[in-house]
């Protein structure tokens, strides 16, 4: 059985790039890289259907950061205030 051959994800964007930006044919980059045309394709596919998740990932990501902020503002608030009031009451002893 032939041993299967593993690409680095910065291999793969390298390659899927150069054939996107017309610099190469997809036939000129399978044989310069040692290549199916197959699996450029697959690759060039997995890019265009992933696209739009690089534009919304962080726009989701920040705003849930944003709302893990603000909670966590509201909650040191309401600890100062019972700290200021905790330091308030006189202790007997």
């Amino acid at each position: 059985m032939a041993k299967r051959t593993r690409y680095t994800p910065e291999f793969k964007a390298e390659v899927v790039l150069k054939a996107l930006s017309g610099e190469s044919s997809q036939a000129e980059l399978c044989r310069r890289y040692n290549l199916s045309e197959q699996q450029l394709s697959k690759w060039k596919q997995q890019v265009i259907e992933n696209f739009t998740s690089l534009f919304g990932s962080k726009d989701k990501a920040s705003a849930a950061d944003a709302s893990r902020i603000a909670h966590l503002e509201q909650l040191v608030g309401r600890l100062t205030v019972a700290l200021d009031i905790e330091k308030q009451v006189p202790r007997s002893g």
